[in-house]
């Protein structure tokens, strides 16, 4: 059974943005140890979820990047854009993106059907809404929290609609020079 990663950016207080929207919490000045984590979480996938307001800027952010020969995370880039990518979305009914279809049904069902298929890893990244949905249905596998040195006191927090409690099991601590704080779990079934 394929297993189903989330890679998210969030406080110390819970929250996955502030209150509008804002990222200026977020620390973006990675250090060479975090980007080797990311890379050996990402280079197993081969299906990126994402939600309908995170797609409309990571699609075309890394799009711009694997283009891009001067920029030093052009590799990554590339990885992100020529990886296929499902958007969960209710109001968008085509794909505008590259290697990205979109789906309006199930997102449950769709998901199970995924994670039971053969390939490699999935991994969905922050959106809150729908980060959040899927906490809640109990659909993540491993939570790679990436916890920001910052307490924003309000804001969007990404447990908003979990209704039940959630038992984790820790199964990785790694504290990066660059101040984030990663916090691995994985669902106790």
């Amino acid at each position: 059974m394929r297993k189903l990663k989330l890679q998210v950016q969030i406080t110390v207080d819970g929250y996955i943005s502030g209150a509008n929207g804002e990222y200026d919490w977020m620390t973006f000045n990675w250090s060479d140890d975090i980007k080797d984590y990311v890379e050996e979480i990402t280079q197993p996938v081969d299906l990126i979820l994402l939600g309908r307001n995170l797609a409309t800027g990571f699609i075309p952010h890394w799009a711009a990047v694997a283009q891009d020969d001067d920029n030093p995370e052009k590799q990554a880039g590339i990885k992100y854009s020529e990886t296929p990518k499902i958007v969960f979305s209710k109001t968008l009914k085509k794909s505008e993106w590259d290697n990205t279809t979109v789906e309006n049904g199930d997102f449950v069902q769709r998901i199970q059907e995924l994670k039971t298929q053969e390939g490699n890893d999935i991994i969905v990244y922050g959106g809150g809404q729908f980060v959040s949905s899927l906490l809640r249905e109990q659909l993540i596998d491993e939570l790679h929290l990436f916890i920001n040195p910052a307490i924003i006191g309000k804001g969007m927090p990404i447990y908003q609609q979990v209704s039940v409690m959630q038992r984790l099991e820790i199964i990785k601590t790694v504290q990066f020079q660059c101040g984030i704080v990663l916090l691995k779990y994985q669902l106790k079934k």
